[in-house]
């Protein structure tokens, strides 16, 4: 099963190397993800994930899915020559 805490620990580590503040926050993951500061603290608590929310970040940012939530490598998405 997917683990809502072991996926949001990917999240904060991309956005560590996107954000040049050290802290991340609940509502900076919510920004990232588009969703309501809201919205995310019921998921959270739920141990919900928002698997679409999660997609559309993964192909903005050509990051694996497979990554993001299953920790299978690599990381990022590189384009075929």
């Amino acid at each position: 099963m997917i683990d809502f805490d072991d996926v949001m620990l990917r999240v904060k580590e991309i956005l560590e190397t996107h954000k040049t503040q050290t802290k991340i926050r609940d509502k900076d993951i919510a920004d990232f993800l588009q969703l309501d500061a809201q919205y995310y603290a019921v998921i959270k608590r739920r141990k919900k994930l928002p698997y679409e929310s999660l997609a559309t970040v993964c192909y903005k940012n050509r990051i694996s899915l497979n990554w993001l939530l299953l920790a299978q490598k690599p990381q990022y998405l590189t384009t075929q020559a």
